[in-house]
Order: C-alpha cells, then sequence, then structure tokens
C-alpha cells in the first residue's frame, strides 16, 4: 500500500483547527476519553504524536504535566500548537512515518496518539518508535477509527485492509486513510512490541447531548472510535 502524504493535511489545517476546539467527534468524543486513558499525567513527560493544533496538550499541561512534546506533519499546526502552548513548547514539525532521533531511548513517561493511525498505510514503524522512548513503566495510548464505522459505511469486506480515499465535505478536501478489520490493529501492536492493557470503544460525554443531539443519538447505538492503552511487552 502506498503511504499517504503528510503534506496533504496541510491543505486543511485551519479548517480542522476550528473544527477540532469545539466538534462532537473530537471535542466530546475523542479527547475525554484519550485522557481518561492516560489517567493521572502530574509530573510526567508526555509525547503528543499527532498533536494538530495543541488541544489535547493543553489538557495535558493544565492536568499537570511536567512536559509535554508535541509533534506533527503540518507546519500550520505546529504554529497554532506553540501560540496555544506557548513561547517555551517543545513543538516541532516531524514526519511519524520517520524516526523520533532526537529523544533518546525510554525518555518519556506516556505517548498518545489520538486518531492518527488510520492516516498510516503501515503504523508499525512508529509504534516501534513509540516503544523505544517509552521509559519503563510508561504506557502508549492510541485511538483510531473503529473498524466497524469504515465498514457500515464503506460496504465491502469487514476484513478488507486497504487505503480508501474519500471526500470530507467537513474539510472540504480529499483524504486518505487506512480501512482494517480488528484483527489487523492487533497485529500492529504485537508485531511492535506492545500488548493491549486496555481497550475502550467510545461512548459519547454527556457534554455532546447539550449542542449535538443527532450525532449523540446515532453514537450511543454506533462506536465512531476505538482506543487502547498500550505497554510494552517483556522482553
Amino acid at each position: 500500500m502506498q503511504v499517504p502524504d503528510p503534506a496533504a493535511y496541510e491543505s486543511y489545517a485551519e479548517t480542522f483547527a476550528r473544527h477540532a476546539e469545539t466538534s462532537a467527534h473530537n471535542a466530546h468524543y475523542d479527547r475525554p476519553v484519550v485522557l481518561d486513558l492516560l489517567g493521572d499525567v502530574r509530573g510526567l513527560r508526555v509525547l503528543d504524536a499527532g498533536c494538530g493544533p495543541g488541544l489535547l496538550a493543553a489538557e495535558l499541561q493544565a492536568r499537570g504535566a511536567a512536559s509535554v512534546v508535541g509533534v506533527d506533519a503540518s507546519p500550520t499546526l505546529v504554529r497554532l500548537a506553540r501560540e496555544r502552548l506557548g513561547p517555551d513548547a517543545d513543538v516541532r514539525v516531524h514526519d511519524l512515518t520517520e524516526a523520533l532521533d532526537w529523544l533518546p531511548d525510554g525518555s518519556v513517561d506516556r505517548v498518545v496518539c489520538a486518531l492518527v493511525l488510520h492516516h498510516l498505510a503501515d503504523p508499525r514503524p512508529m509504534l516501534r518508535e513509540f516503544g523505544r522512548v517509552l521509559a519503563p513503566g510508561g504506557r502508549l495510548v492510541v485511538s483510531t477509527v473503529h473498524p466497524t464505522s469504515d465498514w457500515l459505511r464503506l460496504g465491502g469486506s469487514y476484513f478488507a485492509d486497504e487505503l480508501v480515499t474519500e471526500h470530507w465535505s467537513s474539510f472540504g478536501t480529499e483524504v486518505t486513510f487506512r480501512r482494517a478489520p480488528l484483527e489487523a490493529l492487533c497485529a500492529d501492536f504485537f508485531a511492535a512490541g506492545f500488548l493491549i492493557e486496555r481497550h475502550v470503544e467510545h461512548r459519547p460525554a454527556a457534554s455532546m447531548e447539550v449542542d449535538h443531539t443527532d450525532v449523540h443519538d446515532q453514537l450511543t447505538r454506533e462506536p465512531a472510535f476505538i482506543a487502547f492503552r498500550l505497554v510494552p511487552a517483556l522482553p
């Protein structure tokens, strides 16, 4: 499978940043689940891989993280994240298909990778890098599209593992992403040296019902996202 070009996401970066701040799926669905899986981050160093405009990183700062390192392929989103997080924030442009070569082994306590996995044709090299930079006792939290969501929307075989290009009207552009069954996602985790400590099939936060009633009703019946807390397997 051909890897999607990270530069393509730059074309709708500003639109995405505005959307993600208050949207049903981001503000009232994915971020609450991811933050719950991360747990208490006080005093910890956290890598936010695919940090976007810094919304999750800002919440981690507010919850007492000692430091947050943010990376994203979009220069525009990195600029917005720096503006949100302050001049001392360690946020940089980085393609997650490449090594995190400035981060030493065992240098972060948590890695969070929210809604990025499905934008990679092969996430295993990235997952291995996360394992390398995690300190002993560290955890990786990953969220992605629920496999049944793609299957119900796109049809075909649930077991298809392929890249799909769709027009996303919210951003006015075409987006390429990977659809894959749960079995394939788990195989990627295991091949990269992780075990699943916990998994969550998203449910709407109570706050979604106020401003996004129609989406709330659908998401209480049909999961759109799934998240995992992963631990490195013992050698």
